[in-house]
């Protein structure tokens, strides 16, 4: 090579390397992707609208479970403003055994009225679409499809809703496409467990497979089924009527299969704990029934609950517990080994829309937005946490005086509009949510949430009394809860204010109070689904019940959807919610990535436990996520041989091939973030100790042996053994609700939904996951790029060396000659 190619190589290279070292890693770069199963099908020309422009994909359709899945659409006509409606999607599940053909009408859950306005219902009419003969038809002679569930009766008229209502139905009815004809939503998929009524992932083929289930879409457009116009513009006939049903595109869904496969006759060595390893668990279930041991079950419980079981084992009692806060040795205690296995967080999820005037004048329209990107800080929480905003207490007519000055909402409160400016103020009182979703659990988490509050000076002045700068100021029945430096293992609502719905007559009144307004959860997945839904449980409207009243609620439109709630890092990411950015320490609004909660691990100080960390807020900085906690295993050692040789799978399990991340049963749920290697190793070392503790010999034995060479004085998560006592029970009894499969005492995974937590698919650009590496793949891009980066100055040098060498040379022969 010539020299001055030399040259301009070397320079290339250098070039190359200056710029590899300062372009950001690109965002979709920072995170490995989720199963792609992404399906997208195209629409038809119709007799009367043409959606041959239409795309519609539904980005995920394997690997699922009850959980949220992205649907994106393009090409279709602007949805027009004002009170017309038409040009919109309307999205419904349904089972169906007919692989070429997917699913019969009849076969759908769709038609419960949700608010939406245009043609949610599964009433038809033979006079006006010409296609329509195959129907059925009530007492009354009314038309209508009927639906035929798994198992069970078929319906018997229009509105009959034995297996799904208005307010519990998953369908999506008005989905409007925007002013450039695309739109986007997440569906909710459900499994037999959420919907026994569509069966899906429980329904097996005689060869032991699992048999699909469909997503269905029908694009409306501007035209009912006679080719007319909608009527004022709107188009109302039911989707399941022939001509809507005809334009339909369909999509097969493959759900991870319902249960276990662990024989029942392996000894069940049950497990209980914290709602923050439910997904975990209950994914790895699967995979060690394959390991040889026993077959574990999983009871979701507070922590506090854990510890005692754990400190107290006997023949009967979970062998493992799942705790965020140590076991904390006590004298002459068993021995406990605690094991790191999991790393999660809490958010606040979201699921908010609201309406915003765009553009000006006559051009000027109404757009239904999303709210992405929110912020809240520890004042706002502590204002939601303490009905501090009138909704939440009570409806205008019984608001008592002390709650009359402060916002009705908080999309009504200046603080929240000053941090959320893209938020319209306009919106606030009208599209907001009325309170934040709470689990009823006393728990590890909830008093992690409270030091955070209280660490904020600002927050912890507000619950003593101080106003915030806008006058607001925290509720007097939480006045004297010491909420300022006592943090709470329990979310309370003390206000006890009553307002009454009228039921036509004062007599036939019904009295609710602030737990219906914003009612409890059953836990953490139960609120993710419920803000999935857009409608949290509330209560406050008369309806009738046989020939009495009862109380009601009504549920918005997917437009006009409002809800929050604390979830669990790993819910949050199934439901596809939004979730909101928190102050660290360094005062940095933070989302809870991988790499996030990765940072907050790294500063996390030990425990009164040796090597069992504690989340510490204040400790969260340099782009730490504050609300991040590690879950540990703890296992007496007084058990067993057998038993705690099992126990110890599950956390070689869980710091093995259970930290690889995806949708699978067995791998690690998205939402967690991978345990580091310091941490993977701690656990193993805990299961040796575990496995193959020996008990110490008494100090009156003549041999003196001490067996295994540990005292009885104690063990930590470093892997050593530790006497340990039970520490202070959080009041929680057994079972977590609804929202986890063994939720209650004993309860047994080979009948429950132990595949419910094994996926949940993610926006690869927004959420970090990892492999079991210990290594995120942002670092091992950003290794990569710091080799190329290497090799390429290297390079540069290499080329470049040759002719500054001669030209050195050639400088020197004079001078000596």
């Amino acid at each position: 090579m010539s020299g001055r190619r030399r040259v301009a190589a070397g320079v290339g290279s250098l070039l190359a390397a200056l710029v590899l070292g300062l372009v950001p890693l690109p965002q979709g770069a920072q995170a490995a992707t989720a199963e792609d199963s992404a399906v997208t099908k195209t629409g038809s020309a119709g007799p009367h609208d043409d959606f041959s422009r239409l795309k519609v994909t539904v980005h995920q359709t394997k690997n699922l479970r009850g959980q949220g899945v992205r649907v994106t659409w393009s090409g279709g006509k602007a949805a027009p403003t004002g009170a017309k409606y038409n040009n919109y999607l309307q999205i419904m599940e349904c089972w169906g055994d007919d692989a070429d053909k997917g699913p019969d009408r009849r076969q759908c859950e769709f038609g419960a009225v949700d608010g939406a306005p245009a043609g949610g219902g599964r009433l038809v009419s033979p006079t006006r679409d010409p296609l329509e003969t195959d129907h059925a038809t009530d007492a009354d002679n009314i038309p209508f499809i009927p639906f035929k569930p798994v198992e069970g009766a078929t319906t018997t008229t229009g509105t009959d809703w034995t297996y799904f209502n208005s307010l519990d139905t998953n369908s999506q009815t008005w989905l409007p496409n925007d002013s450039d004809g695309n739109g986007e939503t997440v569906f909710e998929m459900r499994s037999s467990v959420e919907s026994p009524h569509l069966g899906c992932g429980a329904r097996t083929t005689s060869a032991g497979t699992v048999r699909p289930c469909w997503l269905v879409v029908v694009p409306r457009g501007e035209h009912e089924t006679n080719g007319t116009e909608g009527n004022s513009g709107s188009v109302r006939s039911s989707a399941l009527s022939q001509s809507n049903w005809n334009q339909r595109l369909v999509f097969r869904l493959d759900f991870l299969p319902v249960g276990s496969n662990c024989s029942q006759d392996r000894a069940e060595r049950r497990t209980i704990g914290s709602e923050l390893i439910t997904d975990a668990m209950t994914s790895w279930q699967s995979a060690l029934c394959g390991s040889g041991a026993g077959r574990f079950t999983f009871t979701q419980s507070g922590e506090g609950e854990a510890r005692e079981r754990v400190t107290a084992p006997s023949d009967s009692s979970p062998g493992l517990g799942f705790t965020v806060e140590p076991v904390e040795a006590v004298e002459d205690g068993p021995p406990v080994v605690q094991a790191p296995v999991a790393i999660s967080g809490l958010t606040v999820g979201l699921y908010w829309r609201y309406d915003v005037t765009v553009g000006e004048g006559s051009g000027s329209y109404i757009a239904n937005r999303q709210l992405h990107d929110v912020k809240l800080n520890q004042r706002l929480l502590a204002k939601l946490l303490t009905q501090s905003y009138q909704k939440s207490v009570a409806t205008a007519e019984y608001l008592p005086a002390y709650i009359k000055s402060n916002p009705e909402t908080i999309g009504a409160d200046p603080e929240f509009q000053k941090l959320n400016p893209d938020f319209p103020a306009a919106s606030g009182r009208t599209y907001s949510p009325w309170g934040l979703l709470l689990s009823t659990e006393n728990s590890d988490t909830a008093t992690m949430i409270w030091r955070y509050i209280q660490q904020n000076k600002d927050a912890r002045e507000f619950l003593t009394g101080k106003a915030d700068p806008w006058g607001m100021k925290v509720n007097t029945s939480y006045r004297d809860m010491d909420l300022g430096t006592t943090p709470l293992d329990y979310f309370p609502k003390a206000d006890p204010t009553t307002s009454k719905a009228n039921c036509g007559t004062p007599e036939n009144s019904l009295p609710f109070d602030g737990t219906d307004l914003v009612p409890y959860t059953n836990d953490m997945h139960d609120a993710a689904q419920k803000v999935r839904n857009g409608y949290g449980g509330q209560l406050y409207l008369c309806a009738q019940s046989g020939s009495g009243w009862k109380l009601s609620g009504e549920r918005p439109a997917a437009t006009n959807a409002r809800e929050f709630g604390v979830v669990d890092s790993a819910s949050s990411t199934r439901y596809q919610l939004d979730v909101a950015a928190l102050p660290n320490a360094d005062g940095t609004y933070v989302k809870p990535t991988a790499d996030a909660m990765l940072k907050a691990v790294a500063g996390m100080p030990d425990s009164a436990v040796a090597g069992v960390k504690t989340p510490d807020p204040a400790k969260a900085r340099n782009g730490a996520y504050p609300l991040t906690a590690v879950v540990y295993a703890a296992s007496s050692v007084d058990q067993a041989k057998a038993a705690r040789q099992d126990y110890a799978k599950v956390i070689r399990y869980a710091a093995g091939a259970g930290q690889t991340q995806g949708t699978a049963r067995g791998e690690l749920p998205y939402g967690y973030a991978p345990l580091p290697k310091s941490l993977r190793d701690q656990a193993l070392r805990a299961a040796t100790t575990l496995e193959t503790w020996v008990a110490p010999a008494s100090s009156d034995d003549p041999g003196g042996s001490a067996g295994n060479g540990q005292s009885s004085g104690g063990t930590g998560g470093d892997g050593t053994a530790s006497g340990a006592g039970a520490g202070p029970a959080a009041g929680a009894g057994a079972g977590g609700g609804s929202g986890t499969e063994g939720a209650s005492a004993g309860a047994n995974p080979d009948t429950a939904d132990t595949s419910r937590p094994s996926v949940a698919l993610t926006d690869p650009a927004k959420q970090n996951v990892a492999k079991s590496g210990g290594t995120t793949p942002s670092e091992v891009l950003g290794l990569i790029r710091w080799v190329l980066l290497a090799v390429l100055i290297a390079g540069g040098v290499a080329a470049l060396a040759g002719p500054v060498m001669l030209r050195l040379s050639s400088r020197r022969a004079p001078a000596g000659g």
